[in-house]
């Protein structure tokens, strides 16, 4: 993505972007020099009917559990709307994410115990307070360069999709999260890959509590006995550096930029509040950060723009006489937007795949069994189980298939010791989308 822009709302954009279900995330830097990070929406998204105003809700529900305490959570300083286009600002960097790290294979046994009990213990926080995540997955992890684990997009996904919240949802993505620092550590940590199976395991039948206590006490499985942020922290300040903003000084007029947070100590908190140019509206020192961001960004912007403060107020004169015209304009692109996420495909699967090893597996052996999943293209959850032959264990997962992609890979790390010569066979049934399909692959396991 080439930025149009490089600042919103006093906040300056990087080159450093990335594409989500959600929209564009941008690496941004605040008026006060931090870093921090932008989201700009799906305008397809955004646009549908109720969108808009659940995210608004899911972000005002984190903003009184900030206020009540709790951490564990990226912070956001505002969700704004210029023009057609809906931003929401964080307070704190957005990256590097878990899925970076991995992807540079730089999560250590330690780092991937800490990421594991710290955002266990957030979702029982949110749990407790009546909230779900609703989209836990590598991508939503960040890593702050202290090596804490911060969860971001809290509700962003259930809120564009309409649906309730899920501490279901939300446990067996957690499991899934385990299981995929697991596989990604056994080849150089299998005792420490072997006690996350079983926090992913204790996960799925006894809770995200029993798991964080699985972890806790089996941390003599991991290198040196130790739960360590350290190595996290030095790669996180590894991939901390972001693209530099672009240099030219933002010439055009950004217009009316209205924040969609209710402002604390207003005495109509139902309406949202309008920054136009030059425009301000509380003594420069009162306000929370979020406010205090707007205004520094607001008035540097209005500092840049200097003679021109009366051609601006013509034009938000202007804007004002065809409110009514946008606003018509803006429902109908709503509706052409619903319309064709209508005419997209509705998810199926094709076909399913299970792979085993050939070669005979010896004693005490961990073994890799990999399904594919190919689908049709659509968007949607796909729900699936592997069992296996040997024990009663059913394992329960589910991930999001995103429109465009056909391929997905689910892998299975079965562990088996003892003396026996017994053929495994590890079957892989898909239940959702239906109709139910399934596959399977055996090994033999000889000690």
């Amino acid at each position: 993505m080439d930025n149009d822009r490089n600042g919103i709302a006093g906040f300056r954009l990087t080159q450093h972007t990335w594409i989500t279900e959600l929209g564009n995330w941008i690496d941004a830097i605040t008026p006060d020099g931090r870093r921090a990070g932008a989201l700009l929406f799906d305008s397809k998204i955004i646009a549908l009917p109720g969108v808009r105003d659940r995210v608004v809700a899911a972000v005002l529900a984190d903003q009184r559990l900030a206020q009540g305490g709790l951490g564990g959570l990226i912070g956001v300083a505002d969700v704004v709307a210029a023009g057609d286009q809906v931003w929401l600002l964080t307070d704190q960097a957005v990256s590097p994410t878990l899925s970076d790290l991995m992807g540079a294979g730089a999560v250590d046994p330690g780092g991937a115990a800490a990421i594991l009990v710290e955002t266990a213990q957030t979702l029982l926080a949110l749990h407790s307070a009546g909230l779900a995540h609703g989209s836990v997955h590598p991508g939503t992890v960040v890593v702050a360069v202290d090596g804490a684990a911060l969860l971001s997009e809290r509700g962003l996904a259930d809120a564009i999709r309409g649906q309730a919240p899920s501490f279901e949802r939300d446990t067996t993505a957690w499991a899934a999260l385990a299981r995929g620092l697991a596989a990604a550590t056994a080849p150089g940590a299998p005792r420490s890959a072997d006690l996350f199976e079983r926090a992913a395991a204790a996960a799925s039948t006894r809770g995200l509590a029993a798991a964080r206590d699985t972890l806790l006490a089996g941390r003599e499985a991991l290198p040196g006995g130790a739960i360590s942020r350290d190595g996290l922290a030095q790669a996180a300040r590894g991939r901390s550096a972001f693209a530099a903003p672009r240099q030219q000084v933002m010439e055009r007029d950004e217009g009316d930029i209205v924040t969609l947070l209710h402002v604390p100590g207003r005495t109509n908190p139902d309406h949202a509040v309008h920054f136009g140019p030059g425009v301000t509206t509380e003594p420069p020192l009162l306000g929370t950060t979020a406010e205090r961001i707007w205004r520094e960004g607001r008035d540097q912007l209005t500092t840049r723009r200097g003679g021109r403060a009366a051609k601006a107020a013509r034009a938000r004169r202007r804007r004002t006489v065809i409110a009514a015209a946008v606003f018509a304009l803006i429902m109908a692109g709503a509706l052409l937007a619903w319309f064709r996420l209508g005419s997209a495909p509705e998810l199926a699967i094709k076909s399913i795949d299970v792979a085993a090893p050939k070669k005979t597996q010896g004693c005490d052996s961990s073994v890799n069994v990999t399904g594919t999943i190919v689908t049709n293209g659509g968007a949607g959850e796909i729900a699936y189980e592997w069992h296996k032959n040997l024990d009663k264990e059913v394992v329960k997962q589910t991930l999001r298939a995103t429109s465009g992609q056909t391929v997905y890979k689910v892998p299975l790390r079965w562990t088996l010791k003892g003396k026996s010569s017994v053929k495994a066979t590890a079957t892989l049934t898909v239940t959702t989308p239906g109709p139910q399909l399934d596959d399977k692959a055996t090994f033999t396991y000889k000690c």
